[in-house]
């Protein structure tokens, strides 16, 4: 009982944290829609990861000096060296690139339709794991991600028409970027976090304060003006700035919950309860926003959501083959 109720607890845990930070970003986006600042608002998320991890370490260093003597507590360490930074750039411009694209992309698209417009993370995944990888693929998978494939385009063409004009190619092209790094990151982290041996802090660390400098060219380069038109009409208040800071805060946690419900369940459990979150994710988005889509609309969701249970299903039968 007591290990239901565990698992429970963090399944609750990622599907509130989750949620509730593709909303508050959408929040954010929607408060500072006039001054067009996404970078700013992504390097914000960073900054916030770092002074997390700053604020962890310190108070950990604190706690560890009282109990030096007690081999329980082993030191923790977020330094790293040159080499580290140099071997750590790849990701961390792949890790760039996603948020800046998912942020960008949820301006344009909203909340509802963020799961299908983001849908081919899985198809990538498998495009990017037989290719870079070499792991072993099936046709099940292949037939899943063609109706994922289908669930997007068919996505697109219905919420225009709930819109009243064609999507975008901005939004269309942020999206398909968006899934296309998102499952790079993935294959990226696995392989970077073996320079830190495994150790995560490290590696977010690492990680986010090379995102920071990153971003600050791109930042100067592209929403100056519109960091200019923010400041002069006031949008940098000490509220606004709280909410980014929540909004960085949701974001890490991510990261934290994602961590917790594969070590207490699966990877499997995990994609699964990822996939059942999208659709709760987006029927909370309809009814908060009080949005009319069509049957069609649904049935593109529901292309998607099959499609992604499927490659899930087809995962788990080549890893039990493994086995």
């Amino acid at each position: 009982m007591e290990s239901k109720l565990r698992i429970f607890s963090v399944i609750s845990l990622y599907w509130f944290v989750s949620i509730s930070t593709v909303f508050i970003n959408k929040h954010i986006l929607d408060i500072s829609n006039y001054a067009n600042i996404p970078l700013l608002i992504s390097w914000s998320q960073c900054l916030t990861a770092v002074i997390i991890c700053l604020s962890v370490n310190t108070f950990y260093s604190l706690f560890n000096n009282k109990d030096r003597d007690n081999e329980t507590h082993p030191q923790l360490s977020l330094s790293f060296t040159r080499s580290d930074m140099i071997r750590t750039l790849p990701l961390s411009l792949c890790f760039v690139a996603m948020i800046s694209f998912n942020t960008i992309c949820l301006k344009f698209s909203g909340v509802a339709f963020y799961n299908v417009i983001r849908s081919l993370t899985t198809v990538f995944n498998l495009i990017l794991g037989y290719t870079i990888i070499g792991e072993q693929t099936s046709r099940p998978a292949v037939i899943s991600c063609i109706l994922i494939v289908c669930g997007f385009h068919l996505g697109i063409v219905k919420e225009g028409e709930s819109i009243g004009q064609s999507l975008s190619l901005v939004t269309i092209a942020t999206g398909i970027l968006a899934s296309f790094f998102t499952a790079l990151n993935a294959i990226l982290i696995k392989r970077t976090l073996k320079i830190f041996n495994g150790n995560i802090s490290q590696l977010t660390f690492c990680n986010n304060t090379l995102a920071m400098i990153i971003f600050i060219p791109l930042i100067l380069y592209i929403e100056h003006d519109s960091i200019y038109i923010a400041y002069s009409r006031t949008l940098f208040t000490v509220y606004f700035c709280i909410q980014m800071f929540i909004g960085g805060i949701f974001g890490m946690a991510i990261g934290f919950a994602s961590t917790l419900q594969i070590q207490y369940t699966s990877p499997l459990t995990h994609n699964i309860s990822g996939t059942a979150k999208a659709c709760i994710q987006t029927l909370l988005a309809v009814v908060v926003y009080r949005l009319s889509k069509s049957v069609i609309w649904w049935f593109s969701n529901a292309l998607v959501l099959v499609g992604a249970i499927g490659y899930t299903e087809s995962r788990r039968r080549i890893l039990e083959q493994k086995t």
